[in-house]
Parts: C-alpha cells; structure tokens; sequence
C-alpha cells in the first residue's frame, strides 16, 4: 500500500505511478543479470512490463546521497523537456524506502561502453561518431535556449549519453540538473558535486556554474569521442599531460589528426570533419569561460564550413594534484588542475 504521505508526493510530481510491484516483478525482483550499471545514486536494472514495453528502472540508493527533492527535481525537470536527445521518462514509484524512475530502455547503454572499449569501439566509425557528437551538441542547446526552462545540467560524461537502437545520443540523469531564470547567467554553490575529469575550473575552484561550465564538459566529451581515450587517468601514461593537454599540443604542432582513434585511422572518414571538431572541443574547453562558444555557436560550426576562431590554452593542461574528497560516492582518482589542489569534493 502507498501511504497518505507518498500518494501527496505522488501527485506534486505530475508523472505516471507505476506500483512497485509492477516494477518487481518487471525486473524479476532488481535480478543481477537485469542490472545495466550502477550509477552514482544507484543502480539501473532492465525490465519488461506486462505490455511488452522494455524499461530501465533507476533504483535510488539509500546510501547515495540523493533524497527525495533530488528526485523530484529529475521528475520535473524531465516530464517538462522533450527532445530527440533527451531520454524519455516513463514514470515513477515512490513507495515506502523505494525510490525508483521507469525511463525508456536504450538498448545500447550508455556512450562509454563503445568508445573506452577496444572491440565496441570499432563499431562507432566516424560517421556514427561525428553524429552522436551533433546529437549531444542539439540536445545541450535545447536545455540552455531552446526548451521552456533554461537548464544547467552540470553532470555531462559519457556514462550520462545513452544510445538507442540507431546509436542515437540521449542526455540522461537530470539529478543534478539546475533551472535557472530568464536572465540569470550563473550561480554559486558551496557543495561542489559532479564528476572528475568533466567539472570546468570554475565550478571545481568557485563553485561557479553556467551554460559554460556545460560546454567546457561537451568539450572534454567530444575529444574523448574522438580519441576513445578517457581524460581521467590519461596523463599517466602521457608526461603527465592530460587529453586536454594532449589535443592543445597537437593542435599547436598541426598535427590534430594524431588525436584519431587508432581504430578510425585506417578507415575512411572526413579528415576536415574531424580536425573541425577537435578544434571545436578546444574552443570549449578553454580556461575562461567567456572565451568558450555558446552551444548554439557550436552547432552552427559543427554543421558549417565557417572560420574557426584559434582556441586559447585550455583549462587543465596538466595534472597535478589529487583532490581530497568528501562524502564520495565514487572512488577518487587524480584530478586535473592547473597548478592547484582541490579539497573537500563531492564525486559521483
């Protein structure tokens, strides 16, 4: 039985309830052979519905630092949105301990599994890669400018890019997700959660955050993409530069091309289409943020042929400290920063 106090709750969230025994049994009782990930505010199962609807069902971890407002706020923020590149919310299930969001399946999980992996990604040809990053790119614009609201995603990666059966790109876990007003342009916060190797400098310094901030995580996204290597962890096997820093020095050499994917390099694919979008996530990722493009510039020269502005040096050129973290709830690795340490974090 839901009680009086969750059926209240129920109805501010604005959402089709689904019962949880419904969900249960979807998902054969949270199965370990049904669980796509986990996530840093729990795990994510695969389910099949009466209907024959496949779904994936995000189980709130009661140790994972989100409550119910959290919750909420993805509920609302995604029930408002609608877009190609966003995942579709199905419903919700706030009953006794159990938190639970029912999103569409995307039977292809999340970007990371293809691009960090040796054989899946072979399967993203360049393509396939330059869409997902056009795709990813239309779905920031639509949550900075285009949507009813204006929202601050603040947690972009590529864990957080699901794919659908075609390898669509689709934003997901709005957890974090901020609203801001018609002129607001950024806000401050003392609680700095996010993750390593995505957070722009002056959210992981100030706590400052804006549409920037999002861009300069597009950014480090797009040269993974590009690169299928991971910015976290990149500088150990590199001088202690970090991706970043890697793609800034080849770019500066004119030799961006290196950054390839050693998979893509044998293969046909635009070599301008390619360079171009090198050049765009250095432009994303430059120190300051009043020198990145908005997303809506980054579309525009994603799908043109205009004159590209020269990027200025990036933000984390080097790695050099381990920040020291607080009330983690993933485990910490060395975090890029220029010349400085960061304390007290909150990483997902």
């Amino acid at each position: 039985m839901i009680d009086e106090t969750d059926r209240n709750q129920d109805e501010e969230l604005e959402l089709p309830l689904f019962n949880l025994s419904s969900i249960t049994t979807a998902t054969q009782n949270f199965s370990v052979d049904n669980k796509l990930g986990e996530g840093g505010f729990g795990p994510v199962y695969r389910g099949k519905l009466e209907d024959g609807r496949e779904i994936a069902v995000k189980r709130l971890s009661i140790s994972s630092g989100q409550g119910l407002e959290e919750l909420k706020n993805e509920i609302k923020l995604i029930v408002k949105l609608q877009h190609r590149n966003l995942v579709k919310l199905l419903g919700c299930c706030v009953q006794g301990e159990e938190k639970l969001l029912v999103y569409e399946y995307m039977p292809n999980k999340s970007l990371d599994f293809f691009i960090f992996d040796q054989q899946q990604g072979k399967l993203l040809d360049w393509s396939k890669r330059f869409q997902i990053i056009c795709g990813i790119a239309r779905g920031l614009l639509y949550l900075h400018q285009d949507s009813r609201l204006r929202v601050i995603h603040r947690d972009l990666k590529a864990g957080n890019v699901l794919l659908d059966n075609e390898l669509n790109p689709k934003i997901s876990d709005f957890g974090l997700a901020r609203i801001f007003g018609g002129d607001q342009i950024e806000e401050r916060t003392n609680r700095i959660i996010g993750t390593y190797g995505y957070m722009a400098p002056e959210y992981a310094f100030n706590g400052l955050f804006s549409i920037k901030s999002d861009v300069f995580s597009f950014g480090i996204l797009v040269l993974e993409i590009v690169s299928g290597k991971k910015n976290r962890g990149f500088h150990k096997e590199n001088q202690g530069l970090t991706l970043i820093g890697h793609a800034w020095t080849l770019h500066q050499e004119g030799s961006s091309f290196g950054l390839l994917d050693q998979h893509l390099r044998e293969s046909n694919h635009n070599l301008k289409q390619v360079l171009r979008c090198i050049h765009v996530g250095l432009l994303c990722v430059q120190q300051s943020q009043v020198d990145r493009p908005s997303m809506s510039s980054v579309v525009m020269m994603l799908g043109s042929e205009c004159e590209l502005p020269q990027p200025k040096q990036p933000g984390y050129f080097t790695e050099m400290a381990s920040p020291k973290g607080d009330n983690s709830s993933t485990k910490h690795e060395s975090s890029s920063m220029n010349y400085m340490s960061i304390t007290l974090f909150e990483a997902r």
